[in-house]
């Protein structure tokens, strides 16, 4: 741990104990997540580029080969797709891998043993294999690194059946989610992002889990809901503020886990607010927002006063001038722009 973490009091609402809070990095989080875990299940392991002697591309791993030795943090040649299926195979057979991938857009080059092979192993075997795999790494803009390395694949495996699929917003839920995913039986892509590795937030030092597929409001209202995940949250978030200025109060619904969706959280606060906005990261066409619109029309109509809104990513490859991908990318200013026109609002 750091030494500069700083320690908080925090009284556990249920239980009426006190715990102790820490301030951490997102990666900190997540190495703390696996790394508990490897402690706990020797058949635990990590394996990708650079995650051993290099601490990891965005120091996740730091540390971990020091405690855990090569056996159990690997070094991989750059062959996504040749370690994937290492990692599946050794799944099928008792251990339980995490695979890191630098970004999800090279698990495009190992996509086929994540949905060939992974994802129906157990459906394909009757049962007789289970896959108990987590894939992880940074997914989405990282910043001006062009079309290549900045894409939004959340939507294209949660179409798949068979696979469960994360994507926390805070280091809190990134650690609690992570050690459910790696104690799963079924195949986990945990997507994270490479601009929240450095983010703070407070974790506890007791162990704790968060158990895959339920949202967390993170904030509550009553006049519109806004529904979103990852990184996307930070606009979620401050645009809600900025609502607040103008008297609209607005529910902020983080999904967490884009496979399974908690359609129930959903539909029970649009319930109580009527109107929803989904900000997402990803192209619109076939998008996680495309499918909550549909949904929440579909099961809640009655209790919509207007159509839901999505705002997402413009429907082009990502550009590499700041100035694009400012115009590019969801924001505070299109998600303000949403909820008033919801709200039958001038903007």
């Amino acid at each position: 741990m750091a030494n500069c973490q700083t320690y908080l009091n925090f009284t556990h609402r249920t239980e009426n104990k006190t715990h102790y809070m820490r301030s951490i990095q997102f990666r900190e989080a997540l190495r703390e997540a696996m790394s508990e875990e490897m402690r706990r299940d020797n058949s635990v392991f990590l394996m990708g580029e650079e995650v051993a002697e290099y601490n990891g591309a965005y120091k996740v791993s730091q540390g971990m080969l020091d405690e855990f030795g090569p056996e159990r943090v690997i070094d991989t040649p750059i062959a996504e797709l040749g370690f994937a299926g290492i990692g599946v195979g050794a799944s099928m057979n008792g251990l339980r891998p995490i695979i890191e991938f630098m970004t999800f857009n090279f698990s495009l080059v190992a996509i086929d043993q994540v949905i060939n092979s992974a994802a129906k192993m157990m459906s394909m075997s009757g049962g007789q294999y289970s896959c108990p795999i987590v894939f992880r790494g940074p997914t989405g803009s990282a910043g001006m690194l062009s079309s290549q390395h900045s894409q939004n694949f959340e939507n294209w495996y949660a179409n798949t059946p068979g696979l469960k699929v994360v994507v926390p917003s805070n280091p809190y839920d990134a650690k609690g989610l992570m050690k459910s995913a790696i104690r799963d039986n079924d195949p986990v892509i945990f997507m994270e992002s490479e601009q929240m590795y450095g983010d703070k937030g407070e974790v506890p030092e007791e162990e704790y889990l968060i158990p895959i597929g339920v949202a967390d409001i993170k904030r509550e209202g009553t006049d519109v809901t806004i529904v979103s995940f990852g990184k996307m949250m930070k606009v979620a978030l401050a645009a809600a503020e900025e609502l607040a200025k103008d008297g609209i109060n607005a529910e902020v619904i983080d999904l967490r886990t884009v496979r399974p969706i908690d359609y129930k959280t959903l539909i029970e606060s649009v319930k109580k607010t009527n109107r929803m906005v989904v900000v997402e990261e990803a192209w619109p066409l076939a998008s996680i927002s495309a499918e909550l619109a549909y949904h929440i029309q579909s099961n809640a109509f009655d209790y919509m006063d207007a159509p839901v809104k999505r705002v997402t990513c413009r429907d082009v490859p990502l550009p590499y001038a700041p100035t694009l991908i400012e115009a590019s990318l969801p924001n505070v200013g299109r998600t303000v722009e949403a909820v008033k026109q919801v709200m039958y609002q001038k903007a």
